[in-house]
């Protein structure tokens, strides 16, 4: 009997670090293919989302792969991170997340799309770290698609109440995306799972050191491509090098005359 539950306890044990390593590779790729999605935009000559509205941006999400079913009415969900903008101008760690819900203004038959949303004050980015059920976009929050090329400088009403911009890639163009009607939830027990983390509160992660991991370094790189700054890196050491000339001799002070 003893090595019967000894049995049992081992395949627990074994089937419940499986589930872990499932949920952190899971989480793993949520990562990568948000970086995918920046990639694109970032290596794109169409540049479709303005550097200079990336670079004021109080916070940015990557939900990349959002599947969506139906005609004109239809539903999508998607997972991806959003990540808040430092007081030093760099990212936090990811805090991952879903968008969920229904709406109209994807065009028919598309059905796999990179969503990015540009959160323009930390008031908008704030509502969704501190709330704990779903934030809906148009109704909690005012929600436009984002300007592209030229209609980057002319500010419709629409644009100037939006708190978000949102802006979609699927076949290889890039378009503004209406989302009204979805909806973004922090998915904490994704959180807990990466960040090894309790209840997965985003302003635990944001309390974390800069994670180390790799998928999170390709990401923040990517995003600040896109603001137009270049990713940091190690930094530049100069050796001084000695001047080939050398200095030229103190002036000599003439006597002083004696009275």
């Amino acid at each position: 009997m003893n090595a019967l539950f000894k049995i049992c306890g081992t395949a627990a044990f074994l089937a419940l670090t499986a589930v872990a390593v499932r949920a952190d590779d899971r989480e793993r790729r949520i990562l990568e293919s948000a970086t995918d999605a920046a990639a694109s935009l970032a290596d794109s000559p169409l540049r479709c989302i303005p550097p200079a509205l990336m670079h004021d941006a109080a916070g940015v999400a990557v939900i990349p792969h959002v599947v969506k079913a139906g005609f004109v009415f239809d539903g999508r969900f998607g997972r991806g991170v959003v990540l808040a903008r430092r007081p030093d101008g760099t990212w936090s760690n990811p805090i991952l997340m879903t968008l969920a819900g229904g709406g109209v203004g994807w065009q028919a038959g598309v059905e796999s799309t990179d969503v990015i949303l540009i959160f323009k004050t930390r008031e908008s980015l704030d509502r969704l770290m501190r709330g704990r059920d779903k934030i809906t976009l148009g109704a909690d929050l005012a929600v436009a698609a984002g300007p592209i090329g030229r209609q980057a400088e002319a500010d419709t009403d629409a644009q100037l109440k939006a708190e978000i911009f949102s802006y979609s890639h699927s076949r290889g163009l890039f378009l503004g995306a209406s989302l009204e009607g979805a909806g973004l939830l922090i998915d904490r027990r994704a959180n807990e799972d990466f960040y090894g983390i309790r209840d997965g509160r985003p302003a635990d992660v944001l309390a974390l050191p800069a994670s180390e991991a790799e998928e999170v370094f390709r990401l923040k790189d990517r995003l600040m491509e896109m603001s137009g700054t270049p990713p940091a890196g190690p930094p530049v050491l100069l050796t001084p090098q000695p001047s080939p000339f050398p200095p030229p001799p103190a002036p000599v002070p003439p006597p002083r005359e004696r009275p």
